[in-house]
């Protein structure tokens, strides 16, 4: 058995079974068992592969037929500039999360000192993103989820970035702590409905804490809205992710707690995503 025969091995699986990009979900899981690059299992391909090392590839082939994600598979994903541990106690790091990184570094200059709070961090990745690149800032990040935060200040340490950001096992309603300048989350979002929607790969693996949010998809989002009026200083940016359909109870939602509206981003395939907002006073 050599490369070339175990990839078409893996990717007709995959193929058979429905799973999007099979190919490269194939490619993904023998660079994973063989600790190398995609590039160098390609330039290879009539390289044997040792029986010890098929065995291990099809347990993960396996996985991959029964919907679960890559990126547990492999325990990481690339978020922004760098790799995230991941595991099923957090999210899956998303690029479309990345507006959010984006819009924080665009809206401050890189020697600036700000407290940033991310709210509800899961791994960590905006927190991280952000003061990777902004080495001033001080961040402050928060999970109800002490499994999740425990990945998030396990990737910190990673980055280097331990002393550089308090983690803290809290829901929002309880915090009470600081005023900051900014305030980032990725909060759940994902009404009752379309939960039971969701792709296999989603709702069988990834925490359902993270992605439920009652009846209209907004339970989270009010809170986080409410709280940050309390938490934020005057003039403080609030920014957040929301669902494609939420733009104009989120638009009242902010009105209601002393907001402004800076802008509304939309993502890859121009849904409203991420919200800037402002508090006025």
């Amino acid at each position: 058995m050599n490369y070339l025969k175990a990839l078409k091995y893996g990717s007709k699986i995959l193929k058979l079974n429905n799973i999007q990009n099979s190919n490269l979900d194939t490619e993904l899981l023998l660079s994973e068992v063989l600790n190398s690059n995609r590039e160098n299992i390609l330039i290879n391909l009539n390289k044997k592969l040792k029986k010890k090392n098929f065995n291990q590839f099809k347990e993960l082939i396996l996985r991959r037929k029964n919907y679960e994600p890559i990126a547990y598979i492999v325990k990481k994903k690339e978020f922004w500039k760098h790799d995230f541990i991941v595991n099923k106690e957090v999210l899956i790091p998303r690029p479309e999360t990345e507006i959010i990184v984006n819009k924080v570094l665009n809206l401050t200059k890189k020697e600036t000192s700000k407290h940033i709070l991310d709210v509800g961090t899961g791994s960590g990745c905006i927190v991280i993103s952000v003061i990777k690149e902004r080495p001033k800032f001080k961040g402050t990040a928060i999970d109800i989820c002490k499994n999740a935060l425990n990945v998030a200040i396990c990737n910190a340490k990673i980055h280097h970035l331990e002393n550089k950001i308090k983690f803290i096992n809290i829901d929002i309603d309880k915090f009470n702590y600081n005023k900051y300048d900014l305030i980032v989350s990725n909060p759940p979002y994902i009404n009752d409905i379309d939960l039971k929607r969701l792709d296999k790969n989603i709702k069988h693996f990834e925490p359902v804490s993270a992605l439920k949010a009652g009846i209209d998809g907004l339970s989270e989002i009010r809170k986080l809205i409410r709280k940050s009026r309390k938490l934020l200083k005057i003039n403080g940016k609030l920014i957040f992710e929301i669902g494609k359909n939420q733009v104009n109870e989120v638009r009242k939602l902010l009105y209601l707690n002393s907001f402004y509206l800076n802008e509304i981003c939309k993502d890859i395939q121009s849904y409203p995503r991420v919200i800037i907002s402002t508090k006025v006073s």
